[in-house]
């Protein structure tokens, strides 16, 4: 029964996970609503007589009818704004920070709760039309009223400021590097999602469990797995990293052991290692790098001729990579013993972070001689293993760059700001 105590842990990724999604929020507030008329009819009873008479009911009527007007277009007003910064972010800088947009939770809230609110207006009129509110006692209904409409105002306030960035450039790489710092920083605290770092070769008695779709490994669950392979009594091996392709009937996960019912244990692996068409950010701090390199790329796009974008854009994929540790050295046990999972690479970090803008960006001196001071900052790395990667791939950044300036002076000047930052 040990692994009753992963099941906590488990519940609460189901709840990040669903979240972050739009509907919920907005179910939730609607539900809360609903809560909130029901609470205040057991409250009527409780104000005294002459307090409870003081206002009529036409007074809370009027308020409800304002909020039931206005949040009809405010809702809809809020909608296509949503609508024009997707495509338009989608557009200008990359279309996988689409979906990170649609989780930003000042949108989110602040749709749920018009939303919310105009399902209280609606819901109240209709009590106040079958008698449930009566003329006589709707002091608690118009007081209640008035907090609601405080709350609309605050977050038509909260919305408006938020609309002054909303989409834009600097805001969107903040978000996208908040993400990816915040998942980094998640798989560091938890080395190789809490599993065992797989280094080593496969055991030979291991048995494949194949994918049953192609798509993105998007998300693993180790809680709810760790407890399965106990169930079993098998330990588990998962060849691919969160965020790799895999291809129906490749291997997704190795076993090691006997279960007696081998079918309910390919079932529940597939059930709790989630396959989708697209990559996300959760569990997956390389595709954060990835979306940021993609952002630098596009600015580097002759359309677009942005260079500074694409300067801004290493610095924060190197404040990223400042924070990586090697999960092999960690001092941490892990929690899950029966997983066993791939540690992250410095060389595979260094290339989605840079890669991308070390190409795109080979014949502009401003952006190569950032990249050179990026990769010589990453050199002095205490780990060695992203010192390492950092010396190999910033000399091939280096070798690429000097073939496609063709403007001699300043072919000579990156080179030599280059060595002599190395010899620094």
């Amino acid at each position: 029964m040990e692994f009753i105590k992963h099941l906590p842990a488990t519940a609460l990724s189901l709840v990040r996970h669903y979240g972050r999604k739009l509907w919920v929020r907005v179910a939730a507030m609607g539900l809360f609503a609903f809560f909130a008329l029901g609470l205040s009819q057991l409250v009527e009873p409780l104000v005294p007589e002459d307090m409870a008479t003081t206002l009529p009911g036409s007074a809370a009527d009027r308020l409800l009818n304002v909020i039931a007007n206005a949040m009809l277009a405010v809702t809809t007003f809020s909608l296509t704004v949503m609508v024009s910064v997707y495509q338009s972010s989608s557009t200008q800088w990359t279309p996988r920070v689409h979906q990170l947009i649609m989780q930003d939770s000042v949108t989110q809230n602040t749709l749920a709760a018009f939303i919310g609110a105009y399902v209280y207006a609606l819901v109240a009129i209709v009590l106040r039309e079958v008698g449930i509110y009566v003329d006589d006692r709707a002091l608690v209904l118009f007081w209640l009223t008035v907090l609601v409409l405080a709350f609309v105002v605050w977050s038509l306030i909260r919305w408006t400021l938020h609309l002054q960035t909303l989409g834009s450039l600097i805001d969107t790489t903040r978000q996208v590097e908040e993400i990816t710092r915040q998942q980094f920083q998640e798989r560091l605290d938890t080395p190789c999602l809490g599993a065992c770092p797989w280094t080593s070769d496969l055991p030979q008695s291991a048995w494949p469990v194949p994918a049953g779709d192609s798509g993105y490994l998007q998300y693993l669950y180790p809680d709810a797995l760790q407890q399965v392979a106990c169930e079993h009594d098998v330990t588990l091996y998962f060849p691919c990293s969160i965020g790799s392709f895999v291809f129906v009937n490749e291997p997704m996960v190795y076993v090691v052991g006997a279960p007696e019912d081998r079918d309910a244990l390919v079932e529940e692996v597939e059930r709790l290692a989630v396959i989708g068409d697209v990559r996300t950010y959760d569990q997956d701090p390389r595709f954060g790098l990835l979306v940021m390199s993609e952002i630098g790329s596009k600015a580097l796009s002759p359309g677009v001729n942005d260079p500074g974008t694409a300067i801004d854009v290493l610095n924060r994929s190197a404040r990223i990579l400042s924070l990586y540790k090697d999960e092999t050295t960690s001092d941490r046990p892990p929690d899950h013993d029966r997983l066993h999972v791939r540690p992250l690479a410095s060389q595979d970090l260094i290339i989605d972070a840079f890669a991308g803008i070390a190409r795109d960006g080979a014949g502009e001196v401003e952006v190569q001689q950032r990249l050179q001071r990026v990769m010589a900052g990453l050199m002095q790395h205490p780990d060695r293993g992203l010192s390492a990667a950092a010396t190999e791939l910033g000399a091939e950044f280096l070798d690429r760059a000097k073939e496609a300036i063709t403007w001699a002076p300043d072919r000579d000047r990156l080179v030599s700001k280059a060595a002599k930052r190395l010899h620094d």
